[in-house]
């Protein structure tokens, strides 16, 4: 026993354990840094395949709440023959005009072709319409060269109908969006304040905000898919901006931008936004109703005077009839 305590105690075994140690601690410190990355990469692929799997979900939980396949259609064969045939892409196809679509609300290509085609189709099948319409079904005091005219005059308003049909579908969407996006934008700033992440409080406010505006819930869950995947957060929020052409949301998401790269809370610049949109909204409900007196006026005098003479004089006007 005493020759084992005198071991330990030994100047020789004390060198030996604390050079053993030191050893020990240096490949400890040179392999621990290697392990940390390893499981942060492996952390970063499994934070991949979840951004991937609630890209899925978003998308199909909108499928599935509009009933169509709206974001990947195909698109018609005649249609997409017809397109190929002429080569209508290098006449109409333009980043400007895919824009269009988009604050349309369409999506993929099907939209895209359907849009050319009747680009194409429209003018002729007007000038027919107008010819056989102008020739054969009324009766009008023209010349042949006049109803040729009339009929030159349908096609060209053929040609610009998609144009215009496009322009109100978008106007349509616009104020949907612009109508339910004050309240969305109340919701955002909650769950901001709750702690939840930007993503996550986009995602949650898109699902939550769907039963009451499909078109900004679609485009709220487009923007947390991107967020999901695309490399710069930036890049979404643009996106964003850009779909829907509104002044209000190009603010939020400039507010948004501007706190991811300063570092500003995210929740101030929110709580600001989203009292200026409640201030915004009233005072375009205060100018529509200072405009409805005047709007007024033309009814009240065809309608409502000629009732309400009638209502006065009337009585007057019988019992001088009575008298004669």
């Amino acid at each position: 026993m005493q020759q084992l305590v005198d071991t330990l105690i030994s100047p020789a075994f004390l060198a030996m354990l604390l050079a053993a140690v030191s050893a020990f601690a240096t490949i400890l410190a040179l392999v621990m840094p290697m392990l940390a990355r390893d499981q942060m990469n492996q952390r970063m692929r499994v934070m991949a395949l979840e951004r991937d799997k609630m890209r899925s979900q978003r998308l199909a939980e909108l499928n599935k709440e509009r009933g169509t396949t709206r974001l990947r259609q195909t698109p018609k064969g005649f249609m997409q023959q017809i397109v190929d045939k002429f080569d209508l892409r290098s006449q109409f196809d333009s980043d400007e005009l895919r824009a269009k679509l988009k604050m349309a609300g369409l999506r993929g290509q099907a939209p895209l072709v359907t849009y050319m085609f009747f680009r194409f189709v429209a003018p002729p099948i007007a000038f027919v319409v107008a010819l056989f319409y102008l020739f054969f079904i009324v009766e009008i005091d023209a010349s042949s060269n006049m109803k040729f005219l009339y009929a030159v005059i349908a096609a060209a308003a053929g040609y610009y109908l998609p144009n215009v049909l496009l322009e109100n579908l978008t106007q349509k969407r616009q104020q949907a969006i612009k109508v339910a996006f004050p309240e969305s934008l109340d919701m955002l700033l909650i769950c901001v304040q709750s702690g939840m992440s930007v993503e996550a409080s986009f995602g949650k406010v898109a699902k939550e905000i769907t039963p009451q505006c499909l078109e900004l819930g679609e485009e709220l869950s487009l923007t947390t898919a991107e967020l999901s995947y695309l490399p710069d957060r930036r890049v979404a929020f643009e996106n964003l901006a850009k779909r829907t052409n509104l002044p209000s949301i190009k603010a939020v998401t400039t507010a948004l931008i501007q706190a991811e790269r300063y570092g500003t809370p995210v929740s101030q610049s929110l709580r600001v936004m989203a009292k200026e949109n409640r201030d915004m909204r009233m005072a375009e409900a205060e100018k529509k109703a200072a405009a409805l007196p005047p709007k007024l006026t033309v009814p009240m005098i065809v309608f409502f005077l000629p009732v309400l003479f009638l209502v006065i004089l009337g009585p007057a006007a019988i019992t001088i009839l009575k008298l004669q």
